[in-house]
């Protein structure tokens, strides 16, 4: 925490009118708002005080580089380590973020990611089916769209990389899922620290519920790694990740508490995209329309069965209207954080050729959805859903964006940037493909209101990865007669 008067090549100071909290309530309550009147003030690079913290905030995206090749001087595990305790009481002494990726690269690439795909295709397919034993071709079903999204996401996500056979019991699925929102709902406050009495107590017993169901019977026993049977296992994701915490020494009690972690970082967000992703189509007949008519192109088998070869055909041929769908979908609200934090005093040159100089023991924060994916010059109207926004005239990927007359690097970063993008992108990606088009090529969906409008984001997500909505969109499906 800097304490000494800021210098001259220093960014614009912003205290507050609050001494030692500073602008942490405008932060915690609306961080896109207070940002944007902070750039509209004080430009691309100022930094504010909150809980006693001096956070410096770049908003220029031709200068991210500067920050993210800096390994040097910038330290992105600490911050990190700090969440990891709030929310999931988890310490990791020993972390070794890049042991960590690399291990992750083994599980979501290559083959190994052709596998998970595999599996939740299969999961994705089963969940369905049970949609279709539970009600005739002709009843039409009510139900919120982020809850329809978040729960066949959640659970077909869970069973491929935590499942056991246990698992595929429909009453555990539903526990773990209950108490899984439950917890989420709470995670902003947990990472602030803001939790009301009554919220703690709330928050320790998911916790705890979590941890128990996650944890694999030789693990919940107390048992170490001799418990692992590493021949039958041996493919399981689950297995696999514990194997790599105990090679980093971590005890079975914090291997319990990572398990809700890493539940929480690869399903808290396929479920919320898919629900933008299709809330958007249903709002804009246009692009629903370009949609089914590209999914009517490739040729699933309709034989009134779910389609067998999705995954094949979805693998191979190209998709180009979805891509540009899903990836306006996450431009409008993929609102993660990237933090850094000082460790050494440095000087951070801009793309402009300025010069600032950043304190040791204060952080650094990017924020993507400002700018570049929320920025007027960069993309037009960008509150606006354009389902074709990252198409060219020929129907090919448009990756071509300007500001100032100079071509971007970084035009939208809903996964990061270079060797920090997020490793499961390419399984995220494929689940909520395969979703989309099983639901819309299966299910007859439309809104219960004709008029009705996506609802607003929850401010208070913003930071946390996807945003969520404040309110849901009613919706009547069925099972599609033509393929029953």
């Amino acid at each position: 925490m800097s304490v000494s008067p800021r210098k001259k090549n220093e960014p614009p100071l912003v205290k507050g009118f609050i001494p030692w909290l500073g602008h942490a309530l405008e932060f915690g309550k609306d961080a896109a708002k207070f940002l944007t009147r902070m750039k509209q003030k004080h430009g691309d690079i100022f930094t504010v005080r909150v809980c006693g913290h001096y956070i410096t905030v770049l908003l220029d995206p031709n200068s991210y580089d500067a920050v993210l090749d800096d390994t040097a001087s910038l330290d992105f595990s600490r911050y990190a380590q700090v969440l990891k305790q709030r929310i999931f009481n988890l310490r990791l002494p020993n972390h070794n973020p890049d042991t960590e990726r690399a291990w992750m690269e083994q599980h979501f690439q290559g083959p190994s990611l052709a596998r998970l795909s595999s599996s939740m295709h299969l999961h994705l397919q089963t969940l369905l089916r049970e949609e279709e034993r539970s009600c005739s071709p002709a009843e039409w079903r009510q139900d919120g769209l982020f809850s329809l999204c978040y729960s066949l996401l959640f659970r077909a996500g869970y069973l491929t990389l935590f499942g056991t056979e246990k698992s595929n019991n429909v009453t555990e699925l539903a526990a773990v899922y209950k108490e899984f929102r439950k917890f989420d709902g709470l995670l902003t406050k947990l990472a602030r620290s803001t939790l009301k009495q009554e919220e703690k107590r709330t928050a320790s017993l998911s916790q705890e519920r979590l941890w128990e169901l996650l944890s694999p019977a030789w693990l919940s026993r107390g048992k170490g790694s001799e418990s692992i049977d590493h021949g039958s296992d041996s493919s399981s994701w689950q297995q696999s990740y514990l194997r790599h915490l105990q090679r980093e020494g971590v005890d079975t009690e914090m291997q319990r508490r990572a398990m809700l972690l890493q539940l929480w970082a690869t399903q808290g967000n396929a479920g919320p995209a898919a629900f933008w992703l299709l809330g958007f189509l249903l709002t804009n007949p246009e692009a629903m329309r370009a949609v089914k008519e590209e999914l009517g192109g490739l040729a699933l088998q309709e034989d009134g069965s779910l389609q067998h070869h999705l995954l094949d055909t979805l693998e191979h041929h190209s998709t180009p209207v979805f891509d540009s769908v899903l990836s306006e979908t996450l431009r409008l609200t993929a609102a993660a954080l990237i933090n850094r934090e000082v460790i050494q005093n440095t000087t951070l040159r801009l793309a402009s050729g300025q010069e600032y100089h950043l304190r040791q023991g204060d952080r650094v924060c990017l924020f993507p959805f400002l700018s570049p994916q929320m920025d007027p010059q960069i993309h037009h109207d960008p509150q606006t859903f354009q389902y074709d926004r990252f198409l060219n005239a020929d129907g090919t990927e448009k990756k071509k964006f300007y500001k100032d007359g100079e071509r971007l690097k970084y035009y939208t970063m809903p996964w990061g940037a270079d060797k920090n993008m997020c490793v499961g992108r390419h399984f995220a990606v494929s689940g909520i493909k395969q979703f989309a088009f099983m639901v819309l090529s299966r299910l007859d969906l439309k809104l219960c209101d004709p008029t009705a409008t996506v609802p607003p984001v929850n401010p208070s997500r913003y930071g946390f990865g996807m945003l969520q909505p404040d309110g849901d969109l009613e919706v009547h499906y069925r099972l599609k007669t033509l393929l029953c």
